[in-house]
């Protein structure tokens, strides 16, 4: 398995095991509900996953009654009862979908759909309270995206919540009862929140803090500033003063001023410094990463090349200075470097050279 097959394995797991406390812990209301059903059905690892996550609980239930049993020989159990039960069980709804006379594009949707009831059939049989004993919340959960240079990639939360993340982006999820909170370690990213008011959503990313209910947005940490950017809905931001509320540490917490922004707003937060009112932009051209497209309009060179760097595997090198400042105007694919190679070649006065390891552009 490759390193990136593990990564993915491993974010599934945490999924399957967030998902199954959740339901554990409470009622599922009828849009996480939904939710959870969409995540199952959408790929039968999921399903092998969360199968696996009931099997072990059910086994912690018995340790904490049988406390002669050992961590390694439930463990044991448990990966004997997965191979044994879960897989067989997987093949024979395979089996017995892909005999019928239904088209194959059919058939897939009722395999994963068969995949989805028997799973949360056997999540009824298998409704567990853990004993005390074994201390597990839903807050003890978290959940670790990260992208690499050039990758963008989604996902969906355990909410229904749908999490875009940029090129070199780098953060950690955590939900409770109460709230959900994301931090931005690094990088950018762009939230579709799932409408939950019972539950806010808190997103914190060097000295910001944005809180939605059921909105777009996105989030972008550079040099010593956060720009937050509303594609739609609305939020408030402030500074993380009071984040020692959600795991971090402050010596005094104060009342947190609120900036509200709207849709086409953007608020940039230095360092314990928060602007008074948002600018207004245009959020599909700042979130054209989105659709892997980056978009300028008369922004200088330097500018663009910087913003291009972030996906090219070779980096654009201006060598005359005086081309720093030239201004450009278009959108331009993330993926396609001979696109945009092509287009400065097309500028007046100005010559691109590729090496082996950088883009260098300077006058002819």
């Amino acid at each position: 398995m490759t390193s990136k097959d593990e990564q993915v394995q491993t974010t599934i797991a945490e999924q399957a095991s967030e998902w199954f406390v959740a339901n554990d812990a409470e009622s599922l209301g009828a849009q996480e509900s939904a939710a959870l059903g969409a995540w199952l059905t959408a790929s039968p690892r999921h399903i092998e996953e969360f199968l696996g996550v009931a099997v072990i609980a059910r086994d912690l239930r018995a340790a904490s009654a049988e406390p002669e049993h050992s961590v390694e020989s439930l463990v044991a159990r448990a990966r004997a009862d997965h191979d044994r039960q879960v897989r067989p069980l997987l093949s024979q709804v395979f089996a017995t979908v892909s005999q019928s006379s239904i088209p194959r594009w059919q058939t897939a949707a009722v395999t994963l759909a068969t995949l989805g009831l028997v799973s949360l059939g056997l999540l009824g049989l298998w409704h567990l309270r853990l004993s005390p004993q074994v201390p597990v919340t839903v807050s003890s959960t978290a959940l670790h995206f990260e992208t690499h240079h050039g990758e963008v990639q989604t996902d969906r939360l355990a909410d229904g919540s749908l999490l875009h993340l940029n090129t070199d982006t780098v953060l950690t999820v955590r939900y409770s009862k109460t709230e959900r909170v994301v931090t931005l370690a690094s990088g950018q990213a762009a939230f579709e929140v799932a409408h939950a008011p019972e539950r806010p959503f808190h997103v914190f990313a060097g000295s910001a803090e944005t809180i939605a209910l059921g909105t777009q947005f996105d989030v972008r940490m550079g040099d010593g500033s956060t720009v937050i950017t509303v594609i739609e809905g609305r939020i408030a931001v402030g500074l993380t003063q009071n984040l020692e509320q959600h795991g971090g540490s402050s010596d005094q917490v104060q009342p947190p001023r609120l900036v509200e922004l709207g849709a086409d707003q953007q608020i940039r937060v230095s360092k314990d410094e928060l602007p008074t009112s948002p600018t207004t932009v245009d959020a599909q051209r700042a979130t054209a990463w989105l659709h892997r497209q980056i978009s300028f309009d008369h922004e200088p060179l330097e500018r663009v090349a910087a913003e291009f760097n972030r996906y090219a595997a070779k980096p654009i090198e201006i060598t005359t200075p005086g081309l720093r400042k030239l201004e450009i105007t278009g959108t331009f694919s993330t993926d396609d470097s001979e696109e945009f190679i092509a287009f400065l070649r097309s500028l007046k006065g100005v010559r691109v050279d590729v090496t082996d390891t950088d883009i260098r552009v300077s006058n002819k």
